[in-house]
Parts: C-alpha cells; structure tokens; sequence
C-alpha cells in the first residue's frame, strides 16, 4: 500500500469514528446554500516552516479535491495581534467558517470572540487554545507520541547513556512540553539513562536544529540519542551530529513524519524514529470537518488523530510523493 493511499485511510477512519457519533443538525446546509458551495477563511498564525505551510497546502488541496469550496488564506507572520486582525478581515468578507492553524500560540481570545460575535463557525488544526471557545478541533496527542518514543529510545539504549532533549519553543508551548513530559515519563529513572535538556530552544526549524545541537555536542560528546520536539529541529541536528563524525554514535528521535525525515529513517541513518502528526492528514480532515458543521451535522468537539510510530520497518508506508509536508 503507498503512503498516499495510506494516509488516506488513515484520515478517513477517523472521520468514520467521529461522524459515527455524530446525527444529522437541522437539516440547514450553511450560509452559502443548499449547493454545498462555500467560502471558508485559512487564519494561519505562521506558514515559517514546513509544518504549517503544509496544513496550508493540504487544507487547499482537500478543497479542491470536493469542488465548489473557494479559500481565502492569509499569514499573520507570527503575530498574534495580525492574526485577529486577519480574522477580521475573513469575517467581513462574509466567509461561511474559519478554520485556525495556531502554530505555537496558546490562546487567540480576539480571533475567537470575534468569530463567535460573527456567528461563524471554527475549526481548529493541531493547536487547540488553552481558552475561548471553538467549534471543532482536530489534531494529535502529543504526550503520547513523546511516551512511544521514550518507549523506543529506552529499547535501544540497553546500555544506558545521556539522550539530548531539543524544544522548539517558547517556554509555555504547551505541545512541546507534552511530546517532551510524553519523553522523560519514560526515561526518567530508567537505570543508566541521563536526561539532558538544551538550554537554548530550537524555535522549531533545522536552523535552530543545528545551532543547538552544535552547543550539546561541544559539552557533551558522549550523547547516545536526541529527541526534538519537532523532525525539522531534527534534521537540523542530524546535520550537525554528522559534522561533528558522531552519525554512528547518536540515535534520532522527532516528531511529525516529515517527508525528508521519513526518507532518512527508510534509508537507514541514524534518524530512526519518529511520530506521526500528519499536516497532510490533520489539514484535510480539518477542512473536511469545516464542510460537514456548515452542511448541518452535528461533529465531534474534539477528534484526536493517530500517531503511529515510524521506524525503518514502516517508513516507506508513510511516505507520500504528492504531499505537501
């Protein structure tokens, strides 16, 4: 079975699930009509890195994969008061929902309260905000990604040894710090494993990847593993461990299956696991589910997506030529 087609199944099982739970609204069909033609509005908080342009993508594909779906996306550069202003912008041009890439921001209390004002409703993608009131919200349980690869770093290090933890970032990210407790709930205390944290955040790109894995290195040269948050700060880091000529010394563990991560773990380097947090998937499924509120069904609050873990024995099932993450 191919990635593409895999991942396929894979979004759609879980709307199966979730609409299985769900019986039909009033029977309206949404602002736009009984044509199943609508406008919906993309608020992405950021579309700087990898991750987030592709829920992007994905979100605009799975649109015109159904037809008579216009989008209006915009980017607020990381910026919490442009993203409310985006908002508001989406809304005056009488959008049907809005669905919200949040990226690292832990709440959007203008976002929502002007789009609950508008009477519209709003589907959040991977980020669920610690306040405010939403719609639907569609992403992973990052605390068990970070325990199944605990879990897997703890199997092959036998022998013990120190394992690198690189964050993404801010302080507070709050799905960071789960993939992260998801980790050290599984090595803490396992006998000859030594936890070390990066003091300097690797703002989730291969850049900051590389520059902090280069720090961890020049103080501890005797690292067996490293988890980051993310794959992109691991691909980064993966660069510097093969700098440094430590590539058969130090394991990699991340998050999200990025393609080029995927393909590293298939071709069997040292980067040999990760979870999945499929952009490919979660921006569909979110798109999807925007469709299905304004079509009238009653859906899931909340739907959490899989996160298989992948390894070399499974990688290339992952793998999607045509995704855009």
């Amino acid at each position: 079975m191919n990635g593409k087609k895999l991942r396929g199944l894979l979004a759609a099982g879980v709307l199966a699930a979730g609409l299985a739970a769900c019986s039909s609204g009033s029977g309206d069909t949404g602002a736009s009509g009984g044509d199943g033609s609508y406008t919906i509005g993309v608020a992405n908080f950021t579309l700087g890195g990898p991750y987030f342009s592709g829920m992007d993508k994905a979100i605009a594909a799975q649109a015109k994969k159904k037809g008579k779906i216009e989008i209006i996306s915009t980017d607020a550069n990381g910026d919490a008061a442009k993203l409310a202003s985006n908002v508001e912008d989406l809304l005056s041009k009488n959008v049907d929902a809005v669905i919200i890439s949040g990226g690292p921001l832990e709440s959007a209390p203008a976002a929502l309260n002007a789009i609950k004002s508008a009477g519209k409703p709003v589907v959040l993608v991977d980020r669920k905000f610690q306040t405010g009131e939403y719609t639907s919200w569609i992403g992973p349980d990052n605390e068990a990604i970070g325990r199944q690869n605990g879990e897997f770093l703890a199997q092959r290090l036998t022998d013990g040894g120190k394992v690198a933890i690189i964050k993404g970032g801010p302080a507070d990210n709050s799905i960071g710090l789960a993939r992260t407790n998801g980790v050290k709930s599984v090595l803490q205390g396992k006998p000859g494993i030594t936890l070390v944290e990066a003091p300097d955040f690797g703002n989730w790109g291969s850049d900051g990847g590389l520059t902090v894995m280069e720090s961890l290195l020049a103080t501890n040269s005797d690292l067996k593993a490293v988890f980051c948050e993310n794959d992109a700060m691991c691909l980064g880091a993966q660069r510097a461990i093969a700098d440094a000529g430590k590539d058969k010394q130090i394991i990699i563990a991340g998050v999200d299956g990025q393609a080029e991560a995927l393909k590293a773990i298939q071709d069997g380097t040292n980067y040999v696991v990760t979870g999945l947090n499929d952009a490919d998937v979660i921006g569909a499924m979110g798109l999807d589910r925007a469709v299905e509120i304004l079509g009238g069904a009653q859906v899931e609050k909340d739907t959490v997506v899989p996160s298989p873990m992948i390894t070399k024995d499974n990688a290339a099932q992952y793998a999607d030529p045509d995704g855009g993450f």
